[in-house]
């Protein structure tokens, strides 16, 4: 019997992360908790009485599955005593007994990482700040997480991916609940991490859960956009509970999205307006680490000019659209608008530009027609993606958001 199964048994238990990790506390190991003394979990601080009863029952029933779904899935099994598990999510709280992770997880000890976050429901104005502070902050040589969430969360997950650089997803849910687009791309340089194992079904105590994960990894936490009462806001008292540090974007006075964010700033938040102002913060801690004044990025420049340029219709539209995973239809754009945009993209983007029919076309074709790999395809397709000129569509299928004559 594998010991691992043990660890398997204990994180797939119906009870509290907080009961979990008083197992470990008190038992160290999962193996040495399921074969402790009968009546071992109770009256034990942390543990409930039916918690107790749960795990009175020590069955294996089921770590089989987990098992086979995980090979199936590509999903590595990190428990707490695993050399590979995160100190620093050892040293909070309520750790996790067990991590799920797809991809490859940066050595997070050993780097700044930083937590973006921000309402779902962000305007124009978080979505543009969320992706623009995500790139800056990596290209000065940080690591950004993103819980993945629609609005200023995926905003920063797209700025990761922009740079370059690795991106880490902290998931509510197991793995193979998460359906979100953007998570494969994530997969192709960086991690996404779940303390829940398949087959787990999802509760909505999960989201609030993953926030002791986010912030238990990372140095600190950037809010970009806020509401006074959000889930945004519970997320920083989880950081603030484990001493990391809090960062706050201004926002207009009297607009509702940045009454959080401009509360958290009265109350001792750091003002950021950029990424370089985030990192200057850790640069004594990791002098080998950032650079406050990096190159520009392959094919970033112009998407960066982009972004400062003024707020007219055309750009409000396109912010509209990533906002909203970019609408059915495609966004109008003007001749020279057009012209303008095809000049900045390098040629692998426009032979994948030229590659898309009318309508919409499968992935599959579009790399067979391109003659480039699917990982390169998938690549460039996000960046395009970013600047509005593609949008994703079921089936792994892309469609143009502009008319290119061929």
């Amino acid at each position: 019997m594998q010991a691992i199964q043990y660890w398997i048994w204990l994180s797939q238990l119906n009870i509290s992360a907080k009961a979990r990790a008083a197992v470990l506390r008190e038992f160290k190991t999962a193996e040495d908790a399921f074969y402790s003394e009968a009546g071992s979990f109770r009256r034990k601080r942390g543990i409930s009485a039916l918690e107790a009863e749960t795990l009175e029952r020590r069955s294996l029933e089921g770590t089989e599955d987990v098992l086979t779904k995980c090979g199936e899935q590509e999903i590595a099994i990190l428990p707490w005593d695993a050399p590979e598990y995160p100190e620093r999510l050892r040293q909070i709280a309520i750790p996790p007994a067990v991590l799920y992770v797809k991809g490859t997880i940066p050595d997070v000890d050993e780097l700044p990482v930083i937590s973006v976050i921000g309402t779902r429901k962000a305007s124009p104005y978080g979505v543009k700040m969320g992706e623009r502070l995500a790139y800056e902050i990596s290209r000065c040589g940080g690591t950004v997480v993103s819980l993945l969430s629609s609005g200023v969360d995926e905003a920063a997950a797209k700025g990761a991916l922009r740079s370059g650089t690795p991106c880490i997803g902290v998931l509510g849910t197991c793995h193979e609940q998460c359906h979100i687009p953007l998570a494969r791309d994530i997969l192709r340089n960086g991690a996404l991490i779940s303390e829940y194992p398949p087959g787990r079904e999802s509760s909505r105590h999960f989201f609030r859960e993953r926030n002791r994960l986010a912030a238990g990894i990372s140095d600190g936490v950037v809010v970009v956009e806020a509401p006074e009462k959000s889930g945004t806001r519970l997320f920083v008292s989880d950081a603030v509970d484990q001493g990391k540090d809090v960062f706050a974007v201004p926002g207009n006075a009297d607009a509702e999205n940045a009454v959080g964010t401009l509360t958290l700033l009265k109350e001792g938040a750091k003002l950021v307006t950029d990424g370089a102002e985030v990192m200057e913060e850790y640069l004594l801690r990791y002098p080998d680490r950032i650079n406050l004044n990096p190159e520009p990025a392959e094919d970033t420049e112009a998407v960066s000019a982009e972004q400062e340029k003024p707020e007219t219709a055309v750009t409000q539209n396109e912010n509209a659209d990533r906002s909203k995973g970019a609408g059915a239809s495609a966004t109008e754009f003007t001749d020279q608008t057009i012209r303008s945009q095809l000049a900045r993209l390098t040629d692998d983007q426009l032979k994948i530009i030229m590659a898309i029919d009318p309508g919409s076309t499968h992935i599959d074709d579009i790399t067979e027609r391109t003659e480039l790999s699917t990982a390169r395809v998938l690549a460039q397709l996000t960046v395009l993606e970013i600047k509005g000129i593609v949008r994703r569509e079921t089936g792994r299928r892309f469609a143009l958001n502009i008319t290119v004559e061929k």
